[in-house]
Order: structure tokens, then sequence, then C-alpha cells
């Protein structure tokens, strides 16, 4: 069934004034369902069948209303502020009530949090511990990543991959190829005009001179005259089918150890629980 519901057009338009006086907001009623992986599932087949018409598919852009998985701070971003919207609809603007049971809502309000909040905030179903193993053993992945301080440096840094990120971009990371090679990311290899080839990251590059990290670590620096040829890479080195090569057990543990990557969350935690035992 395609209701075509005009799901958040004035629900998640950017923050323009505080909920309440001094912007103090009331934390409301949770989901009785949780935020489980599977209710988010069920919550991702509900939204994309009931909401696209105007919303993007999976939050993307859509025709009449805002993409659900920007940056941008939201009016309603409370369990009960985006229940009441989608379930009851919003006087005087276009977004009318949902004809769907309530359960069917919460499980909207589930993808639709899932899609802003952090993996740490979002606990995942899987392993963490089997996830550690994966990434630095069965995965190899601590050949280009670091965590805490441990690991590769062609690859991003993912000691706080799981404060940084949501679910669904961990997820993407791993199994959807990335229309642009990130800046600083992309893979090369370097002929000198002593003969030398030096295959590995541009870091930085201009007319003068380029900076490349090397597959071996080391930070290399050519001037322009030491560069008899550059072969540029056109897909980045990360693979983006982790889906197959590994077992449905083994991503999903993996996915639940990056998640739980969140250094500076895991910081401000201590802190907050040695204040309390003083």
């Amino acid at each position: 069934m395609r209701t075509g519901f005009p799901l958040l057009i004035v629900l998640l338009l950017p923050l323009l004034s505080p909920a309440q006086p001094g912007g103090a907001r009331r934390a409301g009623k949770t989901n009785p369902l949780g935020l489980t992986e599977a209710v988010i599932a069920e919550g991702r087949q509900l939204y994309n069948r009931s909401c696209t018409m105007c919303h993007g598919l999976d939050g993307e852009l859509g025709d009449r209303a805002p993409a659900l998985k920007g940056t941008r701070r939201f009016r309603r971003s409370s369990d009960e502020d985006l229940f009441d919207a989608v379930k009851h609809g919003i006087q005087g603007t276009l977004m009318p009530a949902s004809p769907l049971p309530e359960n069917d809502v919460w499980k909207i309000v589930a993808y639709i949090r899932s899609m802003r909040a952090s993996a740490f905030d979002a606990p995942l179903e899987g392993d963490p511990e089997k996830g550690r193993a994966v990434f630095w053993e069965t995965a190899g992945c601590g050949g280009c990543h670091m965590i805490q301080g441990r690991g590769g440096l062609l690859g991003p840094d993912l000691s706080n991959a799981g404060g940084e990120r949501t679910t669904l971009s961990l997820r993407e990371a791993l199994t959807k190829p990335r229309p642009h090679i990130p800046p600083g990311y992309r893979p090369a290899n370097v002929v000198t005009s002593a003969g030398e080839t030096v295959e590995g990251m541009i870091k930085n590059e201009h007319n003068f001179s380029l900076q490349m990290l090397s597959r071996d670590g080391r930070l290399r620096l050519f001037t322009a005259e030491e560069i008899r040829r550059i072969d540029y890479g056109e897909r980045s080195l990360m693979p983006t089918d982790w889906e197959q090569r590994l077992t449905p057990e083994q991503f999903r543990n993996l996915l639940a150890f990056l998640s739980r990557q969140a250094a500076a969350r895991i910081r401000e935690q201590g802190m907050a629980e040695e204040d309390l035992g003083r």
C-alpha cells in the first residue's frame, strides 16, 4: 500500500527556534520497540512503502520533502515528537495523519532515528569481541586502518568510527563503492626520474611537488623534477564486497565491533562516572 503521506515535511524542517524557552527539550516517551536491527529493518520497509512519494528512497532527497539522513539539526527529533507527527499529522501543514497501526509508526520512527543516530547510540546485534578478531585477523582491516594507535595509516583512523558515523554509513562503507575517492586517499603509482616506482596514497599534490604515503607507511615527498610519470588509480583500495567475503555472522560481528569504536564518547562516559563517584 502506498499512502504517499508527506512524512515529516515540516516535522524535520531545519531548527528555527528552540522547542521550549531556553532551548530545553523534554525527554518524552521513548520508542517501546527499541532500536534493534530487526525493528529498524522493518521500519525501513514500511518507510519505503509509505513515504517515498514525498521523501526519497532510504532517506534520500525526495520530490516534495527534504532528505531525512542529512546532517542538519531538526525541529522534532525525540521519539515522542516523531511518533506524534507521523501518527497524528501536523495541523496547518501538508503533513496528514498516518493510517498505519501504532507499532508500524514506531518502527518508522526507529528507522528515522537510525539514519541520524551515531552507530554507538544505536546498538547493533552481534558480538563486538568476535568482531575484533574479524577486524584484526580474518579481514585484516588493521593493515590499512588504525584503532587507538594500532594498525596501518593508508586508510582513515577508525578509533571514533562508531561515534562519528551512523550504522547505515558504516554498512555502506563496507558494501558500496564510493562514486568519488575522498581527498587524501587516491591510490597512485609514481615513477621517478631515477626509475623507482612508488605505490601508495596521494596526500597532497600541486604544480611543484607531490606528497605520498607509500604502501610501507613512509611519507614521501617528490618535487616536480623528480617525477617522470604518475599513474592514478580510478578506484579506492577499500574493498566494498565484505558481505560476500565474510559469513553473515562475521559481517554482523564486524559491524558491532566498529559501532563500539567511539573514543570521545567513551572518555566522556568515564569522566562522568568519575564525577559521580566523588
